[in-house]
């Protein structure tokens, strides 16, 4: 009886198909009536009867309908916590969303750094069956007295940023209390990471079952977990044949040199993976790799025992997202085919699938600031022998963020994605339930990118033009003062 009271509640929006359903069936009954109780007919009367009882079943089965479809929705309102505290949500967004999750691929994303973080913030949108593997190297840094008396073993920076990355809810909370630096002078020096993740290993006993009761703690999308349960010490020969041990040192000693690396290596050589690594592999849909710095994120990852043996006998599509820019020091004048050629010398061949890397379409003034530093555009040669059985899409994959140039985690996604529907449509599973909501997905966010690029399109002519693409009057004319001075009246009026 409270179920019934609450479905007519004024905000429940059901008696409008409480009153559909009854007056669909007041006409079909009215229909049936009449034609039991007439004994003739004319052509006339006849048709009106038949058009008011089809009338009336539409009226019922359009009221069935929304009826379960509004019930579902106060269902996603009263259980979905993403509705807490928000107004305006579109529910059926959140719907949609939750099957997504539930019947998305199985993503294995494997790298470091902000390139690790992009490609998860992307794909998070898709599915929840992301599964992050991340390295643990900081060999060779000198940790301060505070990080010295927690007696921590593994650098959980990687990983945090990653639980960040896979966070369900959009707001920055989780970021600025994981890397919150404590101002107590006893912790000076320490994250509110360091001491919860040892925390953790107090309570649990090893770090790898710490990460993976945190992966619940915080209610992330998906999976995080460590590429091996000891700390790698990443290690790099130079052409010159001289050895690095330390990681950070790397890009320095090599600009000093004046050389190239040779090679990358770990130590111990014989590195383990991390329990539920090579499982996660071995049933992916999908494995993507990178982008990151290819000699101390990507490379080392691959190179831990069992790692490269169980992507290459994987059935997964393998795609490798290439980098934006070259690093100093560890990837200076390297093109598209260096990189792979780079990934093929260290783990052999079957690795990598697609390679998508971005159109180089970006705005000259940014390359300038990066020149100044050394590093500048990753040159989009392909045409190499040694790297022919590789698929390349080229694809517009970068953005400016603050200033630096930088993948766009939702294009990333999406190219992704693409090649997944692709390989179900291949597989003739076009009615697979998972293969019509991701198609279904994809085809939306590329109507909401397309017209975000209209709307810019439309300020860029408007600004020209001297015309405020943002006044309520369209077509008024800005004043010739106020057109040349738009943007620093803006910046003043923000501050």
């Amino acid at each position: 009886m409270k179920g019934i009271l609450h479905w007519l509640k004024s905000g429940s929006k059901m008696k409008r198909w409480i009153f559909l359903i009854l007056l669909g069936i007041v006409l079909t009954c009215y229909g049936i009536a009449k034609i039991l109780v007439e004994k003739e007919m004319q052509f006339i009367d006849a048709g009106k009867v038949i058009i008011t009882f089809v009338i009336g079943f539409t009226f019922i089965v359009l009221g069935l309908i929304f009826l379960n479809k509004r019930n579902m929705e106060l269902f996603i309102e009263v259980t979905d916590e993403r509705m807490k505290n928000k107004k305006n949500v579109n529910v059926n967004s959140l719907i949609f969303d939750k099957k997504i999750y539930d019947k998305g691929p199985k993503i294995v994303a494997i790298g470091g750094g902000t390139g690790l973080n992009t490609v998860l913030a992307g794909m998070k949108k898709y599915t929840n069956n992301i599964t992050a593997i991340v390295a643990v190297s900081e060999y060779g840094k000198t940790p301060n007295n505070s990080r010295r008396a927690l007696g921590t073993t593994l650098p959980f920076e990687e990983v945090k940023d990653s639980i960040v990355s896979l966070s369900a809810d959009n707001n920055n909370e989780m970021e600025q209390l994981l890397n919150h630096e404590m101002i107590n002078d006893k912790l000076r020096g320490l994250k509110f990471s360091d001491i919860y993740f040892t925390a953790m290993k107090e309570i649990n006993g090893n770090d790898t079952l710490s990460i993976e009761k945190s992966n619940s703690i915080f209610n992330i999308v998906g999976n995080v977990i460590p590429v091996s349960a000891e700390e790698m010490q990443i290690c790099a020969e130079l052409e010159n044949g001289y050895v690095i041990e330390e990681k950070d040192k790397i890009p320095e000693v090599v600009s000093e040199k004046m050389t190239k690396i040779n090679r990358v290596f770990l130590k111990p050589s014989n590195c383990k993976p991390a329990h539920g690594v090579l499982e996660a592999i071995k049933q992916a849909d999908s494995i993507i790799i990178g982008p990151g710095s290819l000699y101390t994120n990507v490379i080392p990852n691959l190179l831990v025992n069992g790692v490269a043996k169980a992507i290459k006998e994987s059935k997964a599509i393998k795609i490798y997202i290439n980098n934006i820019m070259t690093e100093p020091g560890q990837t200076d004048d390297y093109t598209v085919a260096d990189h792979i050629k780079a990934i093929i010398e260290h783990c052999g061949e079957g690795i990598i699938d697609y390679c998508i890397y971005d159109t180089g379409e970006v705005i000259p003034e940014y390359i300038k600031r990066y020149n100044r530093e050394g590093a500048d555009l990753v040159e989009q040669k392909i045409d190499d022998p040694a790297i022919k059985r590789i698929k390349f899409i080229k694809k517009n994959i970068s953005k400016i963020v603050d200033g630096k140039i930088r993948h766009d985690a939702g294009l990333v996604a999406e190219s992704a994605i693409t090649l997944i529907c692709n390989d179900l449509k291949y597989q003739d599973k076009e009615s697979d339930p998972e293969y019509l909501m991701l198609h279904t997905k994809l085809e939306s966010d590329k109507r909401i990118n397309k017209l975000k690029k209209e709307k810019k399109k439309v300020e860029k002519k408007a600004k020209k033009k001297g015309i405020d693409p943002n006044d309520k009057k369209k077509g008024t004319k800005q004043s010739k003062f106020s057109a040349k001075y738009s943007e620093r009246i803006k910046s003043i009026k923000d501050s």
